[in-house]
């Protein structure tokens, strides 16, 4: 499903090599950069967390035609 959504905060930046935590609330994030992000979609979506399911664990954040992003959902905030 495609679904609009909106970047509500960057948590943590992440080493990409070993997944520890580089720096807590950064400003911004390049290419090839790992974070925790956190995404509010507009419409209600399907997901669960990667551990629970992993097919409904996993997406892709497009804009413009292009893929920006790839993730996995570790964890989740019902309405």
């Amino acid at each position: 499903a495609q679904v609009a959504c909106t970047i509500t905060e960057l948590r943590k930046k992440l080493d990409p090599k070993t997944g520890a935590v580089v720096e807590e609330n950064p400003d911004f994030i390049k290419t090839g950069d790992a974070a925790i992000i956190q995404v509010k979609p507009t419409r209600p979506l399907v997901v669960e967390k990667v551990k629970e399911i992993p097919q409904l664990g996993r997406f892709a954040i497009r804009d413009m035609g292009q893929t920006i992003a790839a993730g996995m959902v570790i964890d989740i905030k019902p309405r």
